[in-house]
């Protein structure tokens, strides 16, 4: 009888042996996602100058309080 350890071996030998002709569109496509994703941050990136800290950067805002003391029994 088989164990799980060849089932497991025979079942991946299936699996590439079946999606062996899909592997280059997979790829092909995974290659197009990223140059796409790269595109569009490099794009954004272009856009927006202040997203990752440009030289067009506000200052911080100082917003001036006063303390109170607390009356603790």
């Amino acid at each position: 009888m088989l164990g799980i350890g060849e089932l497991t071996l025979i079942l991946l030998v299936i699996v590439v042996v079946l999606s062996i002709k899909r592997l280059p569109d997979l790829v092909r496509s995974a290659g197009k996602a990223a140059r796409i994703l790269k595109s569009e941050k490099r794009a954004l990136k272009d856009q927006d100058p202040e997203a990752d800290g440009g030289p067009h950067r506000p200052s911080p805002r100082v917003i001036r309080g006063e303390t109170a003391e607390r009356d603790t029994p």
